[in-house]
């Protein structure tokens, strides 16, 4: 896309973006029948199916960089949106249900299983840290010891969150008093088999767009002269994140506040699994070549999930601008962040 004209790149990143953000609707509105018909629960069912499904753009960049042995793109593309992702969660606060006496995202939403998330993406992003420490040379079978850590934390992450939804020994199954109640599942008329055609497609159509949305976001930048590492923490992390926001909103209007934290909570902790797949492909150590952007940017990502886990332990009220104050504090945070990033980057 490169010799693509600025004018065209943007007609082309426009529809991109607005089918990524119709199939994240259809994704979540999917999502929500497949939960009730398999009994994940949301917090599973965001966790695994949502997270999975709206991360597919990245899992093709990634298989693709690898493939081409060019692994500083797919160690930037994942690590570079994580924390962005995580600001999502202050779009769906401020916009996602609006009015009087309406309660901030965490408060609604609060339960142990979403802390219990939150801290399984700091404890793999911990894992992504020190990783990138470890010198090349390390690969046996095609395998390096920091990317099998962060495949095993997942997965244990996955096992005790699936325990948490159905044996947690705290009152109300760790469920805080007041939280938003569950939503009714049997009212859903969709079929099972049109929910899994609906989800099918959506994930296909998420795909493609999210593939052609960052080609023709990074010739666009290429073109305007924005660093690479700038455009794609801010402008390009955002629009990569439309399906998250668009299937998080959806989420909350059908009063499901838990899936819409649980689908950025689990992509989050999904992302950096896919350095798994992306050393298996090219035989080398992936998360050496990370750079000092990349490891800044991871670190504040966690820093964000930390915030929010906090503010689902102690479910503030107070709202600010619209929304909870620890969405405003992450959006204080992510800003101060983004300028730091600018003086690496200088």
């Amino acid at each position: 896309m490169d010799s693509l004209p600025l004018p065209l790149l943007v007609i082309i990143f426009v529809a991109a973006a607005a089918v990524v953000w119709v199939a994240g609707i259809q994704l979540s509105k999917a999502t929500d029948v497949i939960d009730a018909r398999l009994h994940l629960g949301s917090a599973l069912g965001g966790l695994i199916v949502l997270a999975v499904a709206t991360n597919l753009p990245e899992i093709a960049i990634t298989v693709s960089a690898a493939v081409s042995g060019n692994l500083d793109v797919a160690v930037g593309n994942i690590l570079g949106g994580i924390a962005l992702q995580t600001v999502v969660l202050v779009i769906l606060d401020a916009f996602g249900k609006r009015g009087h006496g309406v309660k901030p995202l965490t408060y609604r939403a609060a339960s142990l299983t979403l802390v219990l998330e939150g801290l399984v993406v700091v404890a793999v992003l911990a894992a992504v840290i020190a990783g990138s420490q470890l010198p090349d040379g390390l690969e046996v079978l095609r395998l390096t010891p920091d990317v099998v850590l962060i495949a095993a934390l997942w997965i244990v992450g996955l096992l005790l969150v699936q325990r948490a939804g159905s044996n947690l020994p705290w009152h109300e199954d760790g469920r805080a008093p007041d939280a938003s109640p569950k939503p009714q599942k049997s009212e859903k008329k969709m079929s099972t088999k049109k929910a899994f055609v609906v989800f099918s497609i959506s994930a296909l159509a998420t795909l493609v767009a999210g593939v052609v949305l960052e080609r023709s976001g990074d010739a666009a930048s290429s073109q305007i002269g924005l660093s690479g590492v700038l455009f794609g923490a801010t402008v390009l992390a955002l629009a990569t994140s439309l399906p998250e926001i668009s299937t998080g909103l959806q989420a909350i209007r059908q009063g499901d506040d838990n899936l819409a934290i649980s689908d950025i909570f689990g992509g989050n902790a999904f992302l950096p699994v896919l350095f798994l797949l992306a050393t298996v492909i090219s035989g080398s150590a992936v998360l050496p070549r990370a750079n000092a952007a990349d490891i800044y940017l991871t670190a504040l990502a966690a820093l964000l999930t930390l915030v929010y886990v906090v503010g689902l332990i102690f479910r503030p009220q107070r709202r600010v601008i619209g929304m909870g104050i620890d969405s405003f504090v992450v959006l204080v945070l992510y800003a101060v962040g983004i300028g730091g990033l600018f003086a690496i980057s200088g």
